[in-house]
């Protein structure tokens, strides 16, 4: 009980540093008018209200994960840090699809599948963003294409 306790009292915490980041983000005059700051302060409410439902009711017998589900979540968290940092020098299509094909080998240890769905994930998302949606996303690095 006291490790979902604490486990809240962060979770909390962390939101309300989140809004408190949120309300530093600028805005310009060609703004929607709901703004910027709208879906932040959402998630950061969301995550305050269900760290507070964890420290007010915590869990009698709390299973933790075993060892290797542990380094999984780790692994994983080092690849999204990764995948944030790549994304403006490398393009949106590599890292994507590097970063889909671990996140997939690590659901479904599978080679070819992993790469498959990683390649194919970055390739949809891009068509997705980039065209759908209209998002200004550079599909390779700025040396491939001047």
């Amino acid at each position: 009980m006291v490790s979902d306790r604490i486990f809240g009292a962060v979770v909390t915490l962390l939101a309300l540093a989140y809004i408190a980041s949120a309300t530093q983000i600028q805005t310009s005059f060609l703004a929607d008018p709901v703004g910027p700051r709208v879906f932040p302060y959402i998630v950061g409410g969301v995550a305050a209200i269900c760290g507070i439902i964890v420290v007010l009711r915590p869990n009698e017998d709390p299973a933790w994960p075993v060892l290797r589900t542990m380094g999984a979540l780790l692994v994983a968290v080092v690849v999204l840090v990764g995948y944030a940092y790549a994304l403006k020098p490398l393009g949106f299509l590599l890292p994507t699809a590097i970063t889909a094909a671990i996140l997939s080998y690590q659901i479904s240890p599978r080679p070819r599948a992993a790469a498959l769905a990683g390649v194919g994930l970055s390739v949809g998302l891009f068509i997705i963003f980039k065209f759908a949606l209209g998002l200004g996303l550079v599909a390779l690095p700025a040396v491939l294409h001047g």
